[in-house]
């Protein structure tokens, strides 16, 4: 009998009810290079289970967003929590100081992001691959982390490649290789960066298509930095525009890309629309 991967919430649970707490929240948050501000006191509430695409033009804080929740980049200013637990600070002696390395890594173990680039280990199979972080981070014996492994590669529609290494892979295969190595270490959060960015679009589809089916029919958070504006149509709960590190406007889709209020959102869509 197959696990369920992404348990469902427990007996008596409602999955409809609104979430107590934020799986994700953003207070304050500022993201400074030097004189260079790229978040601007961003304040941002993820729901359990939400799916929200991000979307806005080159250099206005997308990835920056997704990067200092994954802990890549600290951040300047404000404080981010994670299912209830600051991220970037944690309580000592009653008191909120700037949080270390461990507890960074144990509250980091809930959030898993897939990047643009694959960033396979060309020398592993794609089961290696899925299989190495679990064994070594979360400690997973090798035989249930095998088994999680193929069923992880299964789900992205590559059962028959678990022996294959990434210069057997199309791009697209390699993509859903990475999504299934995230998926490996057992996160509520997920995080995707661009990841359609570097593929042509029929292997576009393919991963898409990985990413509506995760977020269909699993309990995962999830955030999108796109420029599919198709998909975040239709897959997204919530679209948030980012310019100039901030959220200039949000929305349902049917909203957001129907009638947009704001005069730069409005700009910035009909540039998209110009350019299809």
């Amino acid at each position: 009998m197959k696990r369920d991967l992404f348990p469902a919430p427990a007996p008596g649970v409602d999955a409809g009810a609104p979430a107590q707490r934020p799986m994700v929240r953003f207070a304050g948050v500022t993201k400074r290079y030097g004189a260079l501000t790229v978040l601007d006191g961003l304040d941002l509430d993820v729901a359990s289970n939400e799916k929200v695409a991000i979307i806005g033009p080159s250099g206005s804080g997308k990835s920056t967003l997704l990067r200092v929740l994954m802990t890549l980049d600290p951040v300047t200013d404000g404080m981010i929590e994670v299912d209830g637990e600051p991220l970037t600070h944690m309580l000592r002696d009653g008191k909120l100081v700037a949080a270390n390395d461990r507890h960074v890594r144990r509250v980091r173990s809930k959030i898993g992001m897939v990047f643009q680039s694959f960033n396979l280990f060309p020398h592993m199979t794609a089961l290696q691959n899925t299989i190495e972080a679990p064994i070594h981070t979360l400690g997973m014996s090798k035989r249930e982390a095998i088994e999680r492994g193929r069923e992880l590669l299964s789900m992205v529609g590559l059962a028959e490649k678990c022996d294959h290494y990434p210069s057997q892979l199309s791009g697209g295969q390699q993509q859903r290789v990475a999504i299934a190595r995230a998926l490996a270490m057992r996160p509520k959060v997920m995080l995707f960066d661009e990841v359609t960015s570097a593929l042509d679009p029929e292997l576009c589809g393919e991963v898409l298509n990985v990413i509506r089916r995760l977020g269909e029919e699993h309990n995962l958070t999830m955030l999108m930095v796109t420029h599919q504006m198709g998909f975040a149509k239709e897959f997204a709960d919530r679209v948030c525009f980012f310019s100039q590190g901030k959220i200039i406007e949000q929305a349902p889709p049917a909203q957001f890309f129907s009638s947009p209020q704001h005069e730069r959102t409005q700009q910035f869509l009909r540039a998209v629309n110009e350019a299809m």
